[in-house]
C-alpha cells in the first residue's frame, strides 16, 4: 500500500495521530473483529499491536500466528508517517510483509503471539526489534569501544569514545569524546550496536567531591 495523506488536515497533534492509528487498528468483518491493543510512536514511526477475535467464539486460525490461549491473535502493525505541507499521512504494514523500521518496544513485542515460521519476515522484524533495544543507553562519562572503528567526514577514525555532551541553546545534545584526540563527534544509536563499555561513570569518583576532598586535607 502506498501513502494515504489527510487533506482536510484533521491530525494536527500526537493526541490526532494516535487517536487516527487506533481507529485504523479497528474493523469489522462478517467473521472477525480486529482492535487495537497498544500504539507506541518512534521517531515519526508509530508501531501497533492489534488484536484479532472470532465473532463467533471460535479460535482464531492463521497461516502466521500460534492461537493465544483465549483463542485471539496479536499482530504488529508499522505505520510510517510524514507531514506534507500540513496534512499528515501515512503507509502501513503488517509485520510479515518486511518492514524495515524496526525499533518497537519490547513492551509492545510481549504482547504480539508466537510465530509459527522462525524463518518468516515477522521472526526477523521482531529480531531486529530486539536487537535495535539491546543497543546501551550509556551514560554521561562512560568510557566506550565500539565494534569497529568509524570513519569521520575528515578521514580520520576512532573507536573508543567517551560519553559527554554539548549545548545548543538550552538543550543538552549527546555526543562522545574521541579517545586519541580529544574531538567530540555525533554517533548514531546503530554505530554503538555491539560496542562494549570500558568503564562506566557509575564507578568514578564524582570529580566534586574529589575537588572537595582534596581542600580538606589543605
Amino acid at each position: 500500500m502506498g501513502w494515504l495523506f489527510y487533506t482536510d488536515r484533521r491530525v494536527q497533534t500526537y493526541a490526532d495521530e494516535k487517536a487516527e492509528i487506533a481507529r485504523l487498528c479497528t474493523f469489522e468483518s462478517d467473521t472477525r473483529k480486529t482492535e487495537l491493543v497498544k500504539a507506541c510512536k518512534v521517531g515519526s514511526t508509530w508501531y501497533a499491536a492489534a488484536r484479532v477475535i472470532s465473532l463467533d467464539g471460535t479460535p482464531v486460525e492463521d497461516a502466521t500466528y500460534v492461537t493465544d490461549a483465549d483463542g485471539s491473535i496479536t499482530f504488529g502493525a508499522v505505520f510510517l508517517t510524514r507531514y506534507d505541507d500540513g496534512c499528515w499521512g501515512y503507509k502501513d504494514m503488517e509485520e510479515s510483509a518486511g518492514p524495515v523500521e524496526s525499533r518497537a518496544p519490547l513492551s509492545l513485542l510481549a504482547l504480539l503471539s508466537k510465530l509459527k515460521d522462525p524463518d518468516s519476515y515477522a521472526h526477523a522484524w521482531r529480531q531486529r526489534c530486539r536487537d535495535w533495544a539491546s543497543i546501551p543507553d550509556y551514560e554521561e562519562g562512560d568510557k566506550i569501544k565500539l565494534a569497529a572503528p568509524v570513519t569521520l567526514t575528515d578521514g580520520s577514525t576512532c573507536q573508543i569514545v567517551t560519553a559527554t555532551h554539548y549545548r545548543r541553546g538550552r538543550q543538552k545534545r549527546r555526543c562522545y569524546r574521541i579517545e586519541e584526540t580529544g574531538g567530540l563527534v555525533r554517533l548514531s544509536k546503530a554505530t554503538l550496536s555491539g560496542s562494549e563499555l570500558l568503564s562506566s561513570a557509575k564507578g568514578a569518583a564524582s570529580p566534586v567531591l574529589a575537588e572537595f576532598m582534596e581542600g580538606q586535607g589543605e
